[in-house]
This record gives C-alpha cells, sequence and structure tokens, in this order.
C-alpha cells in the first residue's frame, strides 16, 4: 500500500506502529533518529535514487537530531515538502509543531487512532 517513514528513539514503539502498519499492508522504513531518517527519505545527503515516502511518522524528542530539525528540512526539500506527517509528542498541550499540515497524536497514543489517522492521510493523498 503505501511506503511509512517512521522516526521514534524508542525501539518498543518502533517494533509496535511497525508490526500494526505492516499487518495493514504498508511498508515501513524506520529510523532511530533525524539524521538517519533524513537519510533515508533521500533529504540529507542528497539521494535521487531514494524513494521519498509517502507519509512520516515523526516523534519530537530524539537524540542527534530532534523531530521540529526534522520536519524543517522535509519541508524544505522539494521531493519531502507534500508529504503528511504524523507528530507524535509526549508534550501535552499545544502542538509541538507549529504547521496546522502536520497531524498530531499525544504519547501514549491509541493503536486504533494511529491506524485510523494514517488511513485518512493516505486517503487524502490518493
Amino acid at each position: 500500500m503505501a511506503r511509512i517513514l517512521l522516526v521514534d528513539d524508542e525501539r518498543d514503539v518502533v517494533t509496535l506502529i511497525k508490526f500494526m502498519l505492516e499487518k495493514d499492508g504498508h511498508m515501513v522504513i524506520a529510523a532511530y533518529d533525524g539524521a538517519e531518517a533524513l537519510a533515508k527519505a533521500g533529504v540529507e545527503p542528497r539521494d535521487e535514487t531514494a524513494v521519498p515516502p509517502e507519509l512520516v511518522i515523526l516523534d519530537v524528542m530524539m537524540p542527534v537530531m530532534d523531530g521540529y530539525a526534522v520536519y524543517q528540512r522535509l519541508r524544505e526539500d522539494a521531493r519531502t515538502k507534500e508529504v503528511p506527517v504524523v507528530v507524535l509528542t509526549a508534550k501535552g498541550g499545544s502542538p509541538a509543531i507549529a504547521d496546522p499540515a502536520a497531524s498530531y497524536l499525544e504519547k501514549p497514543f491509541d493503536p486504533k487512532a494511529l491506524r485510523e489517522l494514517v488511513a485518512t492521510l493516505l486517503e487524502k493523498r490518493s
């Protein structure tokens, strides 16, 4: 179905989300920090042969490069600027990234809610 880039430094979270989304038929590419995510998306370092994701699930608080910086770089790149992003945040209250184009789920999240959000965002892209 869709190629999804999943970015989170918590391996248990990655394992759970990857299992759920692969069960739904998606291809999930895992990255455990922001720099790894940008490399896998072909953004930094630039890789024209990399296939960009159709959706990104992005944690905010990570080592090496946080979700804020990753989000900014994805929006600056022509190949990923329109890719929907689901921001996972442990910071309650206001959205972690001030962009109405981003979707948000607060940790801990409901797996069913994540699956439904992913399906909705991918439908809008079709």
